[in-house]
């Protein structure tokens, strides 16, 4: 009887549809759904394609575009620096999550429509420090866009840890994961009311698409706040920060996985940001061409994302990031040396599963390394390590592009290629973590 008992525990626990599909769950993953929509719509796609329509009109040009996308990219990723391990530390004393979700939400909604009114250019004249004044508004507002959309992730990623157990959470982290690139596919459908010109015209529908599908996480995931928050002004949350880092040797495990993440992270963040300018300079391809391999991709991300929470549940955290980065230095080895078409496919396809898994491996393995009094501040520390990674990427990748301009298309790809050290890098700290640290700080 005692048996049986445990058995149906163990399978109502591993009913994984069952979980899937309850309203909480159903709903945290629906916001994946909307801010993949913003991600891969304003990030990868719309966003560089209207700097290198309004900039690019050569080869040479086209490079100095690249450089303007990086550095944008750099510019919100400093900032998210900065206040990233704080919003970690607000939410170990308050609980509370969906609050700043919602209210950075409605920022990056915002943002996002601005830069769509601002991107007919018909509503200032003149320049400044050398742009037209309708152009760095829209890059300003990119900026502002990027920074309010990454930090309400911070909050979001943490709440993953109130919906389940640790044997559960590697399943819906992939579950979120893999709802979210079907994201994708619905920011896609803007395309057709766009086509191979006036990218602005999409930035509107985005902040649209973005705001409606947060919906059912504003109205159905609830706040856990704590019943007696910690008190203290924001900045004073860096005193807890420098605490945790006095406390390193307690928490190896984890700070040398940030590190790796770093790393790994960089390669991820700036491929995002730059391949839709990479496929068109060095393979040529046109606007629907990249939306295609795009469209591939995304479906790899779906696929993969979803495999590797199961993955992830049998093997492990630890061992599925190192097979995720693994799979990632073979993608950027073949877009670095694609000569033709085939090659880009092939390697758009394998970064699509890399990119997708690597999000669920990495927010399963903070959970499993992090004490849960520190869970929060370990998650703001993650986005920390992420988005430091963010800048230096994207500004190796642009000062690059920027120094071998003269070269033509030479210059991203060895751009591309700086990734791949990056990559390496990454890989040989993550295998200095002993997998039984897993077991140890769980």
């Amino acid at each position: 009887m005692e048996v049986e008992t445990k058995t149906s525990q163990k399978n109502k626990e591993l009913n994984s549809w069952g979980l899937y599909f309850s309203l909480p769950i159903l709903s945290w993953a629906f916001y994946d759904f909307a801010n993949t929509i913003f991600s891969s719509n304003i990030n990868t796609i719309f966003f560089p394609f209207y700097l290198q329509e309004v900039i690019g009109e050569n080869e040479v040009l086209n490079q100095i575009a690249s450089t303007f996308v990086s550095y944008s990219n750099a510019i919100a990723s400093f900032f998210l620096v900065i206040f990233s391990p704080l919003f970690g530390v607000m939410i170990d004393r308050t609980g509370k999550k969906k609050k700043y979700i919602v209210i950075f939400t409605f920022i990056t909604v915002l943002a996002t429509a601005l830069m769509g009114v601002f991107g007919q250019g018909n509503l200032f004249s003149g320049t400044i420090f050398g742009l037209p004044i309708y152009l760095a508004a829209v890059i300003l507002c990119f900026i502002i866009a990027k920074f309010f959309f990454h930090s309400s992730l911070v909050f979001y990623d943490a709440m993953i840890s109130d919906l389940g157990t640790k044997k559960q959470i590697p399943l819906i982290s992939g579950f979120g994961v893999a709802v979210g690139y079907v994201g994708t596919l619905v920011g896609l459908t803007v395309y057709p009311f766009v086509g191979d010109s006036g990218f602005h015209n999409a930035f509107i529908p985005t902040a649209v698409l973005f705001f409606v599908f947060s919906l059912p996480l504003f109205f159905f995931v609830k706040d856990r706040p704590h019943p007696e928050p910690k008190k203290g002004s924001f900045l004073s949350g860096y005193k807890e920060i420098i605490q945790t880092f006095k406390e390193m040797r307690t928490y190896k495990a984890v700070f040398t996985f940030m590190i790796a993440y770093f790393f790994l992270n960089d390669a991820i963040a700036t491929t995002i940001a730059m391949m839709a300018v990479y496929a068109k300079a060095i393979i040529g391809f046109s606007t629907g061409q990249f939306i295609l391999l795009y469209l591939v991709s995304t479906v790899s991300s779906i696929i993969g994302s979803f495999i590797f929470g199961y993955v992830t549940k049998a093997k492990g955290a630890n061992k599925a990031v190192k097979y995720v980065g693994i799979l990632l230095l073979v993608a950027l080895v073949i877009a670095t040396l694609a000569v033709n078409e085939p090659m880009f496919w092939i390697a758009g396809s394998m970064f699509g599963v890399a990119l997708g898994s690597m999000w669920v491996t990495t927010r399963t393995y903070i959970v499993e390394l992090t004490p849960e009094d520190k869970r929060g501040q370990f998650f703001g520390l993650f986005a920390f390590s992420g988005k430091v990674s963010s800048i230096l990427g994207p500004a190796i990748y642009g000062t690059i592009t920027l120094v071998f301009a003269d070269y033509g298309n030479i210059a991203s790809r060895l751009a591309l290629g700086s990734l791949i050290i990056l990559t390496l890098i990454g890989l040989l700290i993550h295998r200095t973590i002993k997998e039984d640290h897993n077991v140890k700080q769980a």
